[in-house]
């Protein structure tokens, strides 16, 4: 399964310590994750990320563009909904392609963790697999 990983400039931190914890969880799946974010996730926990263009690059839409395509099975975007984005609309868009497509999208770190401990134990596979 790919797990797409995003988090807006002051939420980093947040997605940072995340999977530090859940490191071990994430190594199992092939991780995708917009640019700076994917950056940093590796240099803090050595995990192997395809990096695609910063989110205001266009990185929300090569995330989107696979969600679309039926690449993805899960998404960790962890937003910054006191801060008035430039890319917005693409936002928006992710978010609506992660309703149609029915796919597990977590935006802050209460709904990651829930979702990452279901894929500790094996509950949350089981239900994307059905």
């Amino acid at each position: 399964m790919k797990i797409a990983l995003i988090a807006h400039d002051k939420k980093k931190n947040e997605i940072i310590e995340l999977a530090k914890k859940y490191k071990d969880v994430l190594a199992q799946y092939e991780l995708y994750a917009t640019g700076t974010t994917g950056t940093l996730i590796m240099g803090e926990t050595g995990l192997s990320i395809h990096r695609m263009k910063s989110g205001p690059l266009g990185g929300d839409q090569q995330i989107g563009a696979m969600l679309a395509n039926g690449e993805l099975g899960m998404i960790i975007f962890l937003r910054d909904p006191l801060t008035a984005q430039p890319h917005e609309p693409d936002v928006s868009a992710l978010l609506r392609l992660g309703d149609v497509q029915k796919i597990p999208l977590a935006t802050n770190v209460s709904s990651a963790t829930i979702m990452l401990e279901a894929l500790k134990s094996g509950a949350l596979f089981d239900f994307i697999s059905k």
